[in-house]
């Protein structure tokens, strides 16, 4: 059965703007929906988490008691920084070595710092600690310069003069690529999700009023191309404040951590990907809404997103393992840009001109999609029967 939608929609009667209360419609429903507003507060709750645990085992240090057997000993531990920081040493006077030993084997100490024949021994019970190893391997280096030099009538700054290693970065940004790697899984992540929750969200929506045949009420009463507006405009913007909230939850916690990330860099990054997470979205959401529109059953429905989830898992890989050519070939590609845009800005230092420059790719890409789906989605929302396929839909009479 055809039915005129277009005709159904043109009536007299209709509201102003009905686009507006087919959104206002869709956010309510996601708003009093239990499961969406428990799956929003664990995730929020996931993410405080998670940079609140990252904080404390960055900040955590070990203290660890060596024994020595002389004041030379006791400086040299005093003397020891671990520059990674993860663990401070103290020490712990024996009359002998024997006694230090003991103490080792007792658990009473971390480990003995002894001095014989000539040479420095570090002594730990069943394993050496890395950090502990190479803190005094450093702190006894410089102490037996410092030695040496002094008995040969010389310091140890005339010893090592010219001898110091300066380091220089011909990619300054890549100081960040361990914090970088990380924001970019996440960006990846969250674009994933929210397309994949929101997205089947609105197939479903589309099919269940199809196969009660509400929409063809609905139709009576608003343009069909309406309720198309409505219903992505609304997820679009449920998932916006959504990213909205996790980048904001997590900047806050980020500053209450001892986490040393630049804020203003990732408050960038983010509210790029936050701009370009919108116009992708709005893409894929049209592209949901019709997928709905053309199924008549959930096993339709189930086989024609296949496809878009398999373009989704592929934006996951882009935005978590792409590197060089293929990253910035994907940053201008509608819907991978919103992953692959980002995480070129956290990676690499490029010119404003080319984020704005994808920015317009995708948001003219997405308006172009959102012209196309309601295309086919007023032909295909009105159809029963068996499932609408593309070409089908483009021969449809509106």
């Amino acid at each position: 059965m055809t039915t005129r939608a277009s005709d159904a929609g043109s009536g007299t009667g209709h509201p102003e703007r009905p686009w507006a209360i087919v959104t206002a419609r869709e956010i309510m429903v996601k708003l009093t929906d239990r499961g969406f507003l428990v799956s929003t507060i664990a995730v929020s709750v996931l993410i405080i988490a998670a940079i609140a645990i990252s904080g404390i085992v960055s900040a955590r240090t070990s203290e660890d008691t060596i024994a020595v057997t002389d004041d030379t000993g006791s400086s040299i531990i005093a003397d020891a920084h671990d520059d990674g920081g993860a663990s401070e040493l103290s020490s712990r006077t024996y009359a002998s070595a024997t006694k230090a030993r003991q103490a080792v084997a007792d658990g009473t100490v971390d480990g003995a710092l002894i001095h014989e024949s000539g040479e420095w021994t570090l002594i730990q019970d069943d394993e050496i600690d890395t950090a502990i190893d190479q803190t005094l391997r450093t702190a006894v280096r410089d102490a037996t310069i410092a030695h040496n030099a002094q008995q040969s009538g010389t310091s140890i700054e005339q010893l090592t003069r010219g001898a110091a290693l300066h380091t220089d970065l011909l990619n300054p940004g890549s100081e960040q690529s361990d914090t970088a790697t990380a924001v970019a899984f996440v960006f990846a992540l969250l674009f994933y999700m929210s397309a994949i929750i929101f997205g089947m969200a609105i197939a479903n929506s589309v099919l269940e009023e199809k196969q009660n045949r509400i929409v063809e009420i609905l139709a009576t009463a608003i343009p069909v191309r309406q309720l198309l507006y409505g219903k992505v405009l609304g997820n679009c913007l449920l998932a916006f404040a959504q990213i909205v909230l996790y980048g904001v939850l997590a900047l806050i916690a980020i500053n209450f951590t001892d986490l040393t990330v630049d804020v203003a860099w990732l408050a960038s990054a983010s509210g790029w990907f936050i701009a370009f997470f919108a116009a992708g979205f709005m893409a894929l959401a049209a592209i949901w809404a019709v997928l709905g529109a053309m199924a008549s059953r959930n096993e339709d429905l189930q086989s024609s997103t296949a496809p878009v989830i398999g373009l989704l898992v592929a934006i996951l890989f882009v935005g978590m393992w792409a590197k060089g050519l293929t990253l910035a070939i994907a940053s201008y590609i509608p819907i991978a840009a919103a992953v692959a845009m980002p995480v070129r800005l956290l990676q690499d230092d490029i010119g404003l001109w080319q984020p704005i420059l994808s920015l317009a790719i995708t948001v003219m890409a997405a308006y172009l999609l959102v012209r196309l789906a309601e295309r086919i989605y007023v032909r295909a929302v009105m159809q029963t029967g068996p499932a609408v396929s593309w070409r089908q839909a483009f021969k449809l009479e509106t």
